[in-house]
């Protein structure tokens, strides 16, 4: 929901639809200012919706997560997600009311700090239940750092608001895998010297290159930018290469409660 929340958001700046609502918050243009007026503010209108959804669910979330106990590190990351959420929100807000690029582009790191955080709490949770593939997440990445590669902003593709939702779509999917291989690595490695600790220290630089790109992304103007952005992107592509090629030499047996598909 974070992640769907974030692209949502990337579509309804691109598309313009950010300056609707008449440009009121948390009102809009339509019924009682409850409702939207017409298409544009309708995306404006959503994207609040699922925000509201998304944060009710991330507080619900970390409030179960401390009634049954669970990992103190699923708790505290979730604790972390919980705390941003009210920064977020004024954030949100203020994209509306104010709309400069610095808030825009602090709404969009907080909101990736979120996703961080959630992501974290669910990696961590799988790893308590033994459920971690290690290989597999490095396979998505494998998949999606190519594609953003060629959703590289303005330079091979128009990017136009359906391509930006795609390029965070991948973009995201791609951060997602390669933060859960890096903490699943991080809890089954043994020693810095095995193949765990080697790939940790691979999938950790290319999460924050990745990271990096998406945040950047949305202010990539001129061609020197184009050229930084597309030096970034082929630098998370050789990073992720070279974590698919530690996967392929094969992953020894974890222990208990870290599981791995490339046996």
């Amino acid at each position: 929901m974070t992640g769907i929340l974030m692209v949502l958001g990337v579509y309804t700046a691109a598309s313009g639809a950010g300056l609707t609502c008449a440009g009121r918050w948390p009102f809009c243009d339509g019924f009682l200012g409850l409702f939207p007026a017409n298409w544009g503010s309708f995306i404006e209108w959503f994207h609040r919706l699922v925000a509201m959804l998304t944060g009710f669910l991330i507080l619900g979330t970390t409030v179960k997560a401390w009634r049954e106990g669970v990992a103190a590190r699923v708790r505290w990351a979730l604790v972390v997600a919980t705390v941003i959420l009210p920064f977020q929100i004024v954030l949100g807000a203020l994209t509306v009311t104010e709309y400069e690029w610095v808030i825009l582009t602090a709404h969009y790191v907080v909101a990736t700090s979120i996703f961080t955080a959630v992501v974290a709490a669910a990696a961590w949770g799988l790893t308590d239940r033994g459920i971690p593939r290690v290989a597999d997440a490095i396979r998505l990445a494998l998949v999606g750092a190519p594609i953003m590669l060629v959703l590289t902003p303005h330079t091979f593709v128009s990017f136009g608001p359906l391509s930006q939702a795609t390029y965070y779509v991948v973009g995201l999917a791609t951060y997602g895998a390669l933060v859960a291989a890096t903490l699943w690595a991080n809890a089954a490695h043994e020693s810095r010297a095995d193949v765990y600790g080697r790939l940790r220290f691979v999938t950790g630089p290319a999460s924050v290159v990745v990271v990096a790109l998406l945040i950047a992304g949305r202010q990539v103007y001129g061609p020197t930018l184009q050229l930084a952005h597309l030096g970034g992107t082929v630098v998370a592509l050789v990073l992720v290469v070279a974590a698919a090629v530690l996967v392929r030499g094969g992953l020894p047996r974890p222990p208990e409660g870290v599981s791995n598909d490339a046996d």
